[in-house]
């Protein structure tokens, strides 16, 4: 079964011409990109069953909290979130697309249903589930980011604790400090990073590329 695509004719004539083997397959080398990803992504049939689960959503299905596999299918673990991703199943096998909140013990996430459709009019019997991040200081790029600015492990704390939407008061109980500590760490992390306050900082972090930690060994 093919999950990906195959590219066309006019993509095959514009890609520069490399050799491809049975391991670099365009469907393996998608499936290698898909992995690298910090988000998990599922692809499911419309009966639910598992056709595709990147490492971060494999991750997940471990865990068992929200969502868990029985036998090659797709399950939703707690019973008000499994109604409603039957019903924005239902609206995806249609051709619509959905967003669906999901919770369970300490886990609270966006889970986006994207049908992939090649007819308009025929019910879709593939659909792609993006899970949100649990938190932006899970990419990859993240520890990059505070490197290339020359972040302080103390200040590299503080940025995650910004990211996670936490009050000042509420980051200086976290790190026991004064909240007057925490501003400092505060507006060395705005001059470091030449931002003009939280929200700036904040959205800079937020748009870094959702890419997964690196394995541990790799170089990063």
């Amino acid at each position: 079964m093919t999950l990906f695509a195959q590219p066309n004719a006019a993509f095959l004539e514009a890609a520069p011409s490399f050799p491809l083997d049975d391991t670099d397959s365009v469907p393996a080398l998608l499936a290698f990109l898909v992995d690298e990803l910090a988000h998990g992504v599922l692809v499911i049939s419309a009966q639910g069953k598992l056709l595709h689960v990147n490492q971060a959503a494999r991750r997940e299905l471990d865990r068992a909290v929200v969502l868990g596999a029985e036998r090659g299918e797709l399950k939703v673990l707690m019973q008000p979130d499994a109604k409603a991703f039957q019903a924005a199943l239902g609206k995806a096998i249609a051709g619509k697309r959905g967003l669906i909140r999901l919770a369970g013990e300490g886990v609270d996430f966006t889970l986006a249903l994207v049908p992939l459709q090649r007819q308009v009019g025929v019910p879709c019997d593939r659909i792609a589930l993006v899970l949100s991040r649990v938190s932006v200081s899970e990419s990859g790029v993240f520890g990059a980011f505070a490197r290339n600015h020359g972040l302080t492990h103390t200040e590299e704390q503080v940025l995650v604790f910004l990211c996670r939407c936490l009050s000042t008061p509420e980051i200086a109980i976290q790190m026991k400090v004064a909240v007057s500590t925490v501003r400092s760490h505060v507006r060395s992390l705005c001059a470091k990073t030449a931002s003009s306050g939280v929200r700036e900082l904040v959205n800079r972090v937020a748009i870094l590329p959702p890419i997964a930690p690196s394995p541990v060994g790799q170089i990063h």
